[in-house]
């Protein structure tokens, strides 16, 4: 569907594009990846034909459409939420709005059937043109289904967190004005999406619904994007941007983290081999520069040498150990919340919000944005006075806090190493900093580089070391993977698993979440829902209840009238009685039934708890050792287990 014939382009002194070729079509679903910089938004605006190129081409197949949602793009309507997102089907709307019309001036031409001839024949001729263009736009109106296609955009707004469908556009954030461009983008029903960071603005819920609409669609797209749990749950195919070039990979994100060390090994063997032959080459040299009878060969190797392409490698942060023995053992509760509640004018966020933290927890607070989760972690930290209830911390209790708005905390003029030195308070901490810089990808003289030049992600990189440098034995950490890259991500998550101490975190990274909560805390309008093991077994453990339907009865005009639950129950118990002669067979069934339940659920017990510990184990092993690999490996294979056991569950469940 898309071919991109030998592109090239640079901008100032950067070579963005060399020479890439590729052929992307139409099913299917590419993630595109790179390092910042690497030129991931560029391609899709030179796909999009927003962005020129110095050579080549790029064609794209007759007949088919395109849809590109940029990463920030500025939203101005007087419309509601409602309207403006309907808007996409301005056509169709037009055409209902005209037949409307259309009724109206028809019915006026009979009324005008009493007047004089010549009155009745020019009303007659305008009839007829009325009713011919009445019978092609009904006909065009037949082909569609307006009503259903409306009630898509409302499906698909409750999908992405709207609750207020009538709200005007012009009251929303810029998050919500971005969810609104999403939703237009999607209801198009384009043949190919190009999608750079949708999941930007969106929140753990609406995440969830986005990555279920894609999976369920039929589209293609590709796909930029820092949340490694969409990159290897929507992408067969990962295509990389790397120093100008471009490889498409089969399979999804983490098949390509495996085909890529593959590469760089056999990359890693030609290097060592190519630096061998040059050696050799250059004692050849300096052997025969000095010999009258061997200058003329000399001459000839040095030229060999200059045409030999030398082969680069990257530098990986694989093993990378961070050092937390020195944290102050906190009592076995760090954190209490009882009965707290909070409103601002007048209008009440949350409130009997009660939960503790105990020693050693990586706990996930969530909730859909706007619910009062930075609410909470002010409150905590205490920026905001507890009006109603009590936050008390544990004994010997040291908590260090990240926070959103970096640019408001940290100083624009002061070098990296000049600020994180400013919260250092030991010697040992400041011979700490430069190796845990460079562990957050601040190697050498980068350390003295301006806070007021970083990108987002790098301000947060630089927020995240203050916070690991502090010595706290406490993190409480809100969105801390907000613009970083997945390598970015990566490091922090590693850190945080080997962090010795206690976390309170919220983040709307799928696999951030699913790879460090211990507990997942779900802020409620009246309370908090705890649940002690990972995300994904909470997500399955709430669809589940959600799926049940309880016994109702609700009263109307002296009649009962049950839920769907109760009527199928009713049938079940109607066939037993119309067929006795089953009865102690469907017993015997039952019993048996119930066996295999208890078995599973006892088998889902004991995955549980190993899961837990494998993820305790993190703590205390090295990011990219054999030991920490080989958890690695037992982690998916118990994941894999769970997931397993949950389905026959389920099924032994629904018979």
């Amino acid at each position: 569907m898309i071919i991109a014939s030998d592109i090239s382009l640079q901008l100032g002194d950067k070579i963005i594009f060399d020479d890439i070729s590729f052929n992307f079509l139409h099913n299917q679903r590419i993630g595109l990846i790179g390092r910042n910089g690497t030129g991931k938004s560029t391609l899709l605006k030179v796909l999009a034909g927003m962005q020129g190129l110095d050579s080549g081409v790029v064609s794209i197949e007759k007949k088919r459409t395109i849809a590109y949602l940029p990463q920030e793009v500025v939203l101005q309507s007087d419309k509601t939420v409602r309207d403006e997102t309907a808007s996409v089907f301005h056509e169709i709307i037009s055409w209902q709005e005209r037949v409307t019309e259309l009724e109206r001036m028809l019915a006026q031409q009979d009324k005008d059937m009493h007047k004089n001839d010549r009155e009745q024949e020019c009303s007659h001729e305008r009839a007829q043109t009325y009713m011919q263009e009445y019978t092609d736009l009904q006909e065009k109106l037949a082909h569609v289904n307006l009503s259903q296609k409306l009630a898509q955009v409302e499906k698909v707004l409750r999908g992405l967190g709207f609750s207020n469908l009538d709200a005007p556009v012009s009251t929303l954030s810029v998050g919500w004005k971005m969810r609104i461009l999403l939703a237009k983008l999607l209801l198009q029903d384009a043949d190919f999406y190009l999608f750079d960071e949708p999941t930007n603005h969106l929140d753990i819920i609406a995440k969830d619904w986005f990555c279920d609409f894609l999976k369920k669609s039929q589209t293609g797209f590709l796909l930029v994007s820092h949340d490694k749990y969409f990159l290897d749950n929507l992408c067969k195919h990962i295509f990389e941007l790397d120093n100008g070039r471009g490889k498409l990979y089969n399979g999804n994100y983490s098949s390509f983290e495996k085909q890529k060390e593959k590469d760089l090994e056999l990359k890693k063997a030609a290097y060592e081999q190519q630096q061998k032959e040059i050696k050799k080459k250059r004692d050849l040299i300096e052997r025969f520069r000095a010999k009258a009878t061997k200058a003329k060969m000399a001459q000839s190797l040095i030229k060999s040498l200059e045409k030999i392409e030398i082969i680069k490698l990257d530098h990986g942060q694989k093993n990378i150990n961070f050092n937390f023995t020195g944290l102050q053992r906190t009592g076995k509760i760090v954190l209490t919340v009882k009965n707290l509640s909070k409103k601002f004018d007048n209008r009440e966020i949350f409130k009997n919000i009660s939960f503790e933290i105990k020693r050693g927890d990586k706990v996930a607070l969530i909730a859909p944005n706007g619910k009062g989760k930075t609410t909470l972690i002010n409150l905590i930290a205490g920026d905001y006075v507890c009006e109603s209830g009590e936050i008390t911390f544990g004994h010997n209790v040291e908590y260090a806090r990240f926070e959103q708005d970096q640019d408001r905390l940290l100083d624009p003029k002061k070098e990296i190493i000049e600020e994180v030195e400013s919260v250092c308070k030991t010697s040992e901490d400041r011979a700490r900093v430069r190796s845990l810089l460079g562990a957050f990808l601040f190697p050498g003289d980068d350390v003295h580089k301006k806070i007021g030049i970083l990108s987002g992600g790098e301000k947060n990189r630089v927020a995240m070391v203050k916070v690991l440098i502090a010595n706290a034995n406490f993190l409480i950490l809100d969105e801390p993977t907000n613009h970083l890259d997945l390598q970015s991500k990566e490091i922090l998550l590693s850190a945080l698993r080997q962090f010795t101490g206690t976390i309170l975190f919220v983040s709307h990274d799928r696999y951030f979440l699913e790879n460090l909560a211990t507990r997942i805390l779900d802020l409620q309008p009246d309370g908090i829902i705890s649940h002690d093991g990972h995300y994904e077994s909470y997500v399955y453990q709430k669809n589940k209840q959600e799926q049940e339907i309880e016994p109702k009865y609700e009263h109307s005009q002296g009649q009962k009238k049950s839920g769907k639950a109760f009527e199928q129950a009713c049938d079940r118990a109607n066939k037993q009685t119309r067929e006795p002669s089953n009865a102690l067979t469907s017993g015997k069934q039952a019993y048996e039934q119930q066996k295999k339940v208890k078995k599973l659920e006892n088998k889902i017990n004991k995955l549980e708890k190993e899961l837990k510990a494998i993820h305790k184990k993190f703590e205390t092993l090295t990011y990219g050792s054999q030991d920490f690999d080989d958890n690695n490996t037992r982690l998916r294979e118990v994941k894999k287990a769970l997931k397993s056991a949950y389905r026959d569950w389920e099924q032994h469940e629904d018979t």
